[in-house]
């Protein structure tokens, strides 16, 4: 007989009997993943939970209103409605209601070979997904599907059948969060696209980190992370040599002197251009034009996670010795 619990006013929880769960273990379906307790909390103001010492069960809460918040090792976190959690089994943490907003939550207790796998990364809180391809469009009615069928005379089928609920609702969430990530990296890519397209058509113009990040609608650390992680550099550095390029460019094709090119690549002073472009390729602009006896190039490949966005070559003429 499943054993049923009470606690807050409207609480519904089941937990297995242990000779079920050692049933699942050993059937090759159930063994790779099965539901152990369930249970639902509405509004329940002061839940507090603690395990010092950890178990062996992994931990999915759903909360579907209210707030709360939980602890995994040194790690503390918010969850809020519409967002869930799973904790992994053997680590200590602990989880409580918010005071002033307690949180209504469904939650589930499983295990299994398989049950690492589909709990990985997501013990930070997560969006819960909307999929309408599954026929439990609304999550809530997944529990309720589960708890109905474990609350029946608890045979082989009807556990196999609880599991593989869980099962397609696991699998749901996680290709839901891989979809979300690959989404996430095409748009910081069009990002970069949008950033270095408006570095290029304003070499001319003195351009700040801020007013690099605000032409995205980004903040200046979340542009630089992004930034930095598709580019390999800092977005001042690669502006740098953007202009150290195209200041290359000018020296070679025109006959324009360096206070006349000093502008054209956001330099207002012709001496402190000429300090830079000295410091960056190791001659000074008379040097870089005079001398052409032996050539270098350096080759600028941008290229994000999904195409190649920049190839650019300047050549460095040196010096004879």
């Amino acid at each position: 007989m499943v054993k049923l619990k009470d606690g807050f006013t409207g609480e519904r929880a089941l937990v297995l009997p242990r000779i079920i769960v050692d049933k699942m273990e050993e059937d090759p379906l159930t063994s790779m993943l099965h539901i152990t307790d369930i249970g639902y909390y509405p509004k329940a103001k002061h839940h507090f939970r603690e395990r010092k010492e950890p178990i062996n069960q992994y931990v999915f809460i759903y909360c579907i209103d209210g707030a709360g918040s939980y602890r995994i090792g040194d790690q503390e976190y918010t969850v809020s409605a519409n967002q869930y959690f799973i904790l992994p089994a053997g680590v200590p943490h602990s989880y409580a209601s918010n005071k002033s907003t307690p949180w209504t939550i469904y939650w589930i207790h499983f295990n299994g070979k398989k049950a690492g796998y589909f709990s990985k990364g997501f013990d930070i809180p997560q969006d819960m997904p909307y999929n309408s391809q599954s026929r439990f469009k609304n999550k809530i009615d997944m529990f309720e599907e589960i708890f109905d069928t474990l609350q029946q005379e608890s045979s082989t089928e009807q556990m196999s059948y609880a599991t593989s609920v869980f099962f397609h609702f696991l699998g749901i969430i996680r290709c839901s969060n891989q979809n979300k990530k690959e989404s996430e990296t095409i748009r910081e890519s069009n990002i970069i696209d949008t950033s270095l397209k408006f570095m290029r058509e304003n070499l001319h113009k003195h351009l700040s980190l801020k007013n690099m990040a605000e032409h995205v609608n980004l903040s200046v650390s979340y542009f630089s992370r992004i930034f930095i992680a598709q580019i390999g550099t800092s977005p001042s550095k690669y502006l740098a040599q953007l202009r150290m390029e195209k200041a290359c460019h000018y020296l070679e094709e025109t006959e324009m002197k360096v206070n006349q090119i000093s502008p054209l690549v956001g330099f207002d002073d012709p001496l402190y251009f000429s300090r830079l472009f000295t410091n960056y390729l190791k001659l000074s602009p008379t040097q870089y034009r005079e001398n052409k006896n032996r050539t270098i190039y350096f080759r600028t490949t941008v290229q994000t996670s999904h195409h190649i966005m920049a190839v650019s070559y300047t050549h460095l003429t040196l010096p004879t010795t």
